[in-house]
């Protein structure tokens, strides 16, 4: 059963390899708890395409999700998402965070996921189950 949502940082860096991100997430991936949203894929695809050997990466990151479940952006995670830019507006709000960041948010609320990343923006967001570490522990 899927319990957690891996963030950007947190599956990029599996996918390359970093010793961190592999002992965090390793055994979720293996036992098949992990998850992503479908923005997080773009967001890596874009990384990638910098390296040289994007091909090998591409492929390496398609197999990755065979594991790690990406999902797909829904009108009702669309509403989740509406909802939390709504309640993170100033003046009643902490302040708003990234489009981007507040859909993979709404992700994780609406399938009830733990995020997991190294992205402090996300402690804003309301209601949002995290297990957010420092970036340098995914080295």
């Amino acid at each position: 059963m899927r319990q957690f949502l891996l963030d950007t940082n947190i599956l990029g860096a599996y996918l390359l390899g970093r010793p961190g991100a592999v002992k965090l997430a390793q055994e979720w991936i293996h036992n098949e708890e992990a998850a992503t949203s479908i923005i997080v894929y773009g967001e890596i695809t874009e990384y990638i395409k910098g390296f040289p050997n994007y091909t090998h990466h591409q492929s390496a990151l398609r197999t990755l999700l065979r594991k790690v479940h990406p999902y797909p952006l829904t009108f009702a995670q669309l509403e989740h998402y509406a909802d939390l830019r709504r309640a993170m507006r100033p003046p009643h709000g902490p302040g708003l965070i990234g489009d981007i960041d507040t859909l993979i948010a709404a992700t994780a609320i609406h399938y009830g996921l733990t995020l997991v990343t190294t992205d402090s923006d996300f402690t804003r967001v309301p209601d949002l189950k995290l297990y957010y570490l420092p970036l340098h522990n995914l080295r």
